[in-house]
């Protein structure tokens, strides 16, 4: 299982008297991700470095840092501690010494992940929408199965057969739901994949 950030977190670094800033936040679309980094980045600095995971999803810059020297560094350090929905930004204040291509790497890679090894971490739950049909009589013990499966009702509809419900809870305990309703109430509660 993978992780994201339960908040932003930030670090300061200085190596050879540049000043490298690394802050990171949580990010669930490319858009949230790039809206962050147009966030932190100062316009006064020398360098805005940043890179981001969104699942399949990755992007970096090294802000006209030789290429290769910034970002993927820091996309390094996301993947490396296993972080998933996650941005990094490192902006670096240029203290009058050049670090070299390693140096840079260093740096970047360095201040990216101690700010991520420092952060408060969450883990990302992989969730799965359901819906299900039952008969009136059967709502009660679907509706107290909900809270024992960490179920969140989206919606419920009723028609002259009872009430359709549609369920968002993690995957890994729809089955379990499944064969708690469906020993609970002798089969009468029936399922489908949320959409179908």
């Amino acid at each position: 299982m993978t992780d994201t950030l339960a908040a932003p977190a930030t670090l300061t670094l200085e190596v050879k008297h540049s000043r490298f800033i690394a802050r990171a936040a949580p990010a669930t679309s490319p858009e949230a991700a790039l809206a962050f980094v147009d966030e932190v980045g100062d316009p006064d600095a020398t360098h805005n470095c940043w890179a981001y995971r969104i699942g399949a999803e990755y992007r970096s810059s090294d802000d006209n840092e030789p290429a290769g020297t910034a970002g993927r560094p820091i996309l390094a350090a996301i993947d490396g501690q296993g972080y998933d929905q996650v941005v990094v930004v490192v902006t670096r204040w240029f203290g009058g010494i050049k670090l070299g291509a390693g140096g840079l790497v260093r740096a970047y890679g360095g201040a990216a992940a101690e700010c991520l090894r420092t952060a408060q971490r969450r883990a990302l739950i992989e969730m799965r929408e359901v819906a299900l049909a039952a008969p009136f009589g059967e709502l009660g013990s679907v509706h107290a199965a909900l809270a024992a499966f960490s179920a969140e009702k989206l919606s419920e509809d009723f028609d002259e057969n009872g009430a359709r419900l549609r369920l968002r809870l993690p995957a890994d305990r729809v089955d379990a739901l499944k064969t708690h309703l469906r020993d609970a109430t002798r089969d009468r509660v029936r399922f489908a994949e949320a959409g179908a």
